[in-house]
Order: structure tokens, then sequence, then C-alpha cells
């Protein structure tokens, strides 16, 4: 039976036999969330830290210049294609985003590492890999949800970004949070399942399975009811990371794509230069570092993907 307490705004305490458990709700855009993140790891002084983070968005956050690497012919032959699709329609809104807010996304992430290490915790990844949950979420569209998503990341990407400081820290409370999350579950049922529901199980796991009895982990705030709601609970962790099949709708993107790609980086090239075209790489490179599996989630602009 679990012991559950909100010890602060955005900061709850779980209590499960000898263990105890800080679950800290941020958003990724959040300079606030950061300095949180790191009071609490401060504070807690736990044996482990665990974060919303894959080895792959990991990596990406610790090597700012792995774009400058990326070999584009072998992630198409590899069939990769549709995350190229995700994160290169993002590239707009991660841009403009980060620039208002002044923070990269994900930063409170990679803080609590360096502070985790600091303090002598250990640190755990949390999160699935992307690939397997970009796969995943595209299994579960069939060809509505699958136009309505790429629409989407049509207007993320060449939309107007309105969103303020003020507003994030608004949205982070418990009641906005969850009202946003209805919202979106409306919207598109099947994308939320694979990226959010799923991942909250993965993620309560792999934080309950941490090393020592104190544990805090560092996750977006609208993850933090379905970690609270999994935590004691049995998970099927390989039945999580299993890829299912494609779709002929997935193989027709995986086609399409390349031609969509090379389109954008000549049109960015003829129209602006190339420095337009390193632009686009290096926004790309930021938004698959910082959102991660939620790529062809963030791409709708919806408020609720910078809170998971």
């Amino acid at each position: 039976m679990l012991e559950i307490s909100n010890i602060r705004d955005n900061v709850d305490l779980v209590k499960s036999g000898s263990k105890e458990f800080y679950l800290v709700g941020t958003a990724h855009v959040s300079k606030s969330s950061m300095e949180l993140a790191e009071e609490i790891i401060r504070e807690v002084k736990p044996n482990s830290v665990a974060v919303e983070l894959c080895e792959h968005r990991h990596s990406s956050l610790k090597d700012p210049n792995r774009w400058k690497n990326m070999d584009i012919v072998s992630v198409i032959r590899e069939g990769k294609t549709y995350v190229l699709l995700a994160q290169l329609m993002l590239a707009g809104f991660q841009k403009k985003l980060g620039e208002k807010l002044q923070i990269k996304p994900g930063a409170e992430m990679l803080r609590s590492l360096e502070v985790a290490k600091e303090v002598g915790c250990q640190t755990v990844l949390a999160d699935r890999e992307i690939k397997t949950t970009l796969k995943r979420t595209w299994s579960s569209l069939g060809i509505w949800g699958t136009c309505k998503l790429i629409f989407g990341m049509l207007a993320g990407a060449f939309g107007e970004q309105n969103v303020t400081e003020e507003e994030i820290e608004r949205l982070k409370s418990a009641d906005a949070l969850d009202e946003l999350m209805k919202e979106f579950s409306k919207a598109l049922p099947g994308v939320r399942k694979a990226l959010i529901d799923e991942r909250d199980k993965y993620l309560a796991a792999k934080i309950a399975s941490a090393p020592g009895e104190k544990i805090v982990a560092i996750v977006g705030a609208g993850h933090i009811p379905g970690i609270k709601e999994w935590l004691d609970k049995d998970v099927d962790l390989k039945e999580l990371e299993e890829i299912p099949p494609a779709k002929k709708i997935t193989k027709v993107i995986a086609w399409g794509i390349p031609i969509l790609v090379i389109s954008l980086i000549v049109f960015g090239f003829f129209k602006a230069g190339i420095k337009t075209s390193i632009s686009m790489l290096e926004s790309w490179f930021w938004i698959n570092a910082a959102f991660g599996a939620l790529g062809s989630l963030i791409a709708l602009a919806h408020p609720v993907t910078i809170f998971v």
C-alpha cells in the first residue's frame, strides 16, 4: 500500500515499504523546473536519481555537435524516416519556443544528472527508447489519425507560438493538467496510449527498481498521476518494448519522407541560404535531444506536450 503526500508544489513523496520516492513534476521548458529539480536533489541527498531520458536522448543532450555527424542516407536506408519526419516538422516549433523562453527543452533533466553526480547519487535513465515509442505510436494510428498527426506537425512547425513562462507555471497545477490531458485524449487517443500511458508504466517500473531506499525522480508533470498509479504494480517491460509490424501507411510514409526531407533542406538553402539549412539541422538536433520519444506529439503544439 502506497502512502502519498504532496510536500510542496510539484513534489510528491510516495512511501512504499522501506522505500521513499520523491516525484518531481517538471515542465520541459521551464527555468523554475530546473531549479526545483536541483533543489530537491540537494535537499534529499537520495541514493538514486531517475530522469525521464533514454540512452539515445541522453547521448544527444551530452553531445551538442552530434547532428554534424548525421548520415541522412543511412537514416533513410535503415527505415527511420518516420522519426525524421517528426523531428524535422518540429524544427520551427522548437526554435521559436526555445528562443522565447530562453531555455533549451530538457535542460532540467541534464542538470539533474549533473547535480546527482555532484551529490554522489546513482543515476537511472528511466524512459523507454525513443525509437520504440515512435514505432508504437505510428502503429497505433489509422490513415485518418496519421493525417491528423502530420497536419498537426506542420501547424506546430510553421505556426506562431505564444506560450509564456507564466502560462507554463500555471498549467503545472494538477487541475489544469488534468483538463489538458482529457482534451488531448479526445483529439488523439491512440497517440496518448503509446506516448503517455505506456510510458507512465515504463517510468514507474524503472523508478520502482532504482537502487537504494531513497529515490528522486525527475519527470514531466503530466506523468506524475500515472507513475503514482503504477509504482507498486507489476509491469511487463518486455511487452512495452515490443515493436509491432509496420502497417502499409507506415511504409508509404517511409518512402515519401526522403522526398520531403530533401525538399525542405533544398528550399531552406535557396530561399534563405546555407545558414538557414544549418539552422534547420541544428534545431532538429535539439528537438531530438530534448523531446526524443515525444517528437511527433510535441509537433502538435498542444500545451500538454510541454509536461510529458
